[in-house]
């Protein structure tokens, strides 16, 4: 089965109509999958490079401080011990991976998901092409089209569109392989091209 959708340019005029194909595009949204990948796509982009010292590590003598018996205070081993002020840190973070293995069964179901939810909310524009122009036209452009808070996706993403829309807020341009679950659900609106279309096809086959 397949969805009619009609495809516009950027001057908001309409060019012709398109199918999406349902299996695509008009999938039941599964939000917990959604989610399973928003995390997993979160939990790769930690840096995982905070660290602390521990008692091993910290600078100071290995040096008993004072003897065990006799001096009425409490039995120390230690200056480096964490109950002192230069002491380490009892299981302070460490630097870490924070990755892990999702299926990519799950990463595409993810993918869709995302993309039949856009379309069901009436959210999803496909236009015919993205090219360069001044940002300060493009935006004029956008806001007439409510592509205010849009993400772009385009098979191979045009450098003069890229340069214009940087400076403009609520606007990410991707690439169709780089896009994700998390971009996509970010954006109010998700504007594909035809040729980004056919990417997506490509890729989800």
């Amino acid at each position: 089965m397949t969805m009619q959708v009609e495809i516009k340019t950027l001057a908001n005029a309409t060019t012709g109509m398109i199918e999406l194909p349902e299996a695509i595009f008009g999938a039941t949204p599964r939000p917990d999958i959604m989610a399973r990948v928003v995390h997993w796509q979160q939990a790769k982009r930690r840096a995982g490079t905070h660290k602390t010292k521990g008692m091993g590590e910290v600078q100071g003598t290995t040096k008993k401080p004072y003897k065990q018996k006799g001096t009425g205070s409490a039995r120390q081993g230690s200056l480096r011990a964490p109950q002192f002020r230069t002491g380490g840190v009892v299981h302070g973070p460490v630097v870490r991976d924070h990755g892990y293995d999702l299926p990519k069964k799950v990463r595409r179901l993810g993918l869709i998901s995302a993309l039949s939810q856009k379309a069901a909310e009436g959210k999803l524009v496909v236009l015919d092409a993205v090219t360069g122009a001044k940002t300060k036209d493009l935006a004029k452009q956008l806001s007439a089209m409510g592509l205010g808070d849009a993400l772009f996706v385009d098979r191979t993403v045009d450098a003069g569109f890229l340069h214009a829309s940087r400076n403009i807020p609520g606007v990410d341009v991707l690439p169709t392989v780089g896009a994700n679950v998390y971009d996509i659900l970010a954006h109010d609106v998700l504007a594909v091209t035809t040729a980004g279309l056919e990417g997506l096809k490509e890729r989800l086959a």
